[in-house]
């Protein structure tokens, strides 16, 4: 079991990043690779879960523990694969994720990819009591506390990506559905220019 992957972030590809550590680069799949741009070309640390199937070995990386933990609890739902729950991951912040189970919102659930009204009621069934560890100061992890109290720093950002995207002949609807995704890096104090790169990789991604 290899717990995390700590070296220099190599380089960021749509859907996860390489990180060179001991001679080898590790493709590690991760909920936002580009909440790594800032490390490119300096050493970093994933937490990491390994997923070993007959056919292929994965790891996933997370920021932080509590992250992966959450991570390894959504594998726990019957009908959420390695994928599945990595896509919840990226669509919204462990805290709103959290929530909503609590919450027992079962809207809010099934608008992650691959989640249907069933599915989400097994995650509350699954993990409203398992989840009752989890507190906003646990989870919320990706940003540094100096621009979660300035919603207008990372918020700006995102806005004016969202803006050049449009100037660029992209839809609103289209857009609005990297939303979540562009929110979580503006957050970790990526710049404009940063936000654009993905965006353009998302949307060209479908």
């Amino acid at each position: 079991m290899i717990d995390f992957v700590e070296g220099i972030i190599s380089y960021i590809d749509t859907d996860c990043v390489v990180v060179h550590a001991g001679g080898l680069g590790y493709r590690v799949f991760c909920p936002n690779p580009y909440f790594y741009v800032k490390d490119e070309g300096k050493s970093a640390r994933l937490y990491t879960h390994h997923h070993v199937r007959e056919d292929a070995m994965h790891l996933y990386g997370f920021p932080s523990r509590d992250e992966r933990d959450l991570y390894r609890r959504l594998l726990d739902v019957n009908g959420i694969g390695p994928k599945g729950a990595l896509a919840i991951l990226a669509g919204a912040t462990p805290e709103q994720i959290v929530t909503a189970v609590q919450q027992e919102n079962v809207n809010y659930l099934t608008k992650f990819p691959g989640i249907g009204k069933k599915t989400a009621q097994r995650m509350i069934l699954d993990l409203k009591d398992k989840l009752k560890d989890f507190t906003p100061s646990m989870v919320v992890t990706n940003a540094p506390t100096s621009l979660l109290n300035d919603g207008l720093t990372y918020q700006n950002a995102l806005e004016e990506a969202l803006q050049a995207l449009m100037a660029l002949g992209y839809s609103d609807n289209e857009t609005q559905s990297i939303r979540p995704q562009l929110l979580t890096t503006s957050k970790s104090g990526a710049g404009v220019e940063q936000l654009i790169k993905q965006g353009l990789a998302l949307l060209m991604r479908g």
